[in-house]
């Protein structure tokens, strides 16, 4: 169980023209899937990559299970934090579709017939287990972006964090991400992800965490944060909320964040018409 703390958090680029981060406090509970929303320059990859160690607190701290991150190693955040990129490019590196897979649960230290099953699971999972042989560069970038997952997939940590997984991929690509994050969520594990993607976020996702310049603005479940009274927030960070929750507030219906949920309250309300 790996519960994570943020605690005051800022971050200051070298630069000292940026402050990306402003005192962000923050508790991701073991288990939970969170996105994190914002216009881009919000902090949002700033903050997932303070999870990982990637970045250090300019002030306040991480904690990771109640340990402040500061006294982990980054190899040792990664054992219990895998980060996907944005940029699978960024983050791919092997010869090999297997090669690369491997590296990951490898480092760890799983071997033999542990390891291969760590390879071919997170495979099988993004739908590249024909692949195995393949160089990663002969996939396509919407692949390439499905290898980088399933290359910190095969890690088993106890936290996922993707970084806009969405981004490039076709309604398939889309649909193989969100199943990947429902089954890590079912085996008890945490997700946490950036997107864009409002219509994405409300449908997988059970909290959405609001940030605007380095500041969290809305925290709470897609109901709540895509419900009429948060769209001037929304707005403030030029974002807008899912067609389903418009549509359902334009209606009268109330917040309705998912196709299904809308599609349920048209029935009832039709029902009461009858």
């Amino acid at each position: 169980m790996t519960e994570l703390r943020l605690e005051g958090l800022v971050h200051v680029y070298p630069d000292g023209a940026v402050r990306a981060l402003d005192g962000v406090d923050l508790t991701i509970r073991h288990g939970e899937r969170v996105a994190l929303v914002g216009q881009n320059g919000s902090g949002k990859t700033t903050l997932v990559r303070h999870l990982n160690g990637l970045l250090r607190p300019t002030a306040g701290r991480v904690l990771v299970d109640g340990v402040d991150a500061a006294g982990f190693r980054v190899a040792q955040l990664a054992r219990r934090v895998g980060l996907v990129f944005q940029d699978p490019d960024r983050q791919i590196f092997a010869a090999t579709v297997r090669a690369e897979v491997a590296f990951g649960p490898h480092n760890l230290g799983l071997r033999g017939t542990r390891l291969e099953a760590a390879v071919s699971g997170a495979l099988a999972a993004v739908g590249l287990d024909a692949e195995l042989d393949a160089n990663p560069y002969d996939l396509g970038g919407a692949r390439r972006k499905l290898l980088a997952l399933a290359s910190v997939l095969a890690m088993g940590t106890p936290v996922l964090v993707l970084d806009e997984p969405t981004t490039g991929q076709d309604a398939h690509g889309v649909e193989t991400a969100r199943r990947v994050i429902a089954d890590v969520a079912a085996e008890g594990r945490t997700v946490v992800a950036i997107s864009h993607d409002m219509t994405f976020v409300a449908e997988t996702f059970e909290r959405v965490v609001v940030l605007r310049a380095g500041r969290v603005v809305l925290d709470g479940p897609p109901g709540e944060i895509f419900a009429e009274r948060s769209w001037p927030a929304l707005a403030s960070t030029y974002l807008e909320p899912p067609l389903p929750a418009i549509v359902g507030a334009r209606l009268g219906l109330g917040a309705t964040p998912t196709d299904a949920a809308l599609i349920a309250a048209l029935r009832r309300y039709l029902e009461r018409k009858r």
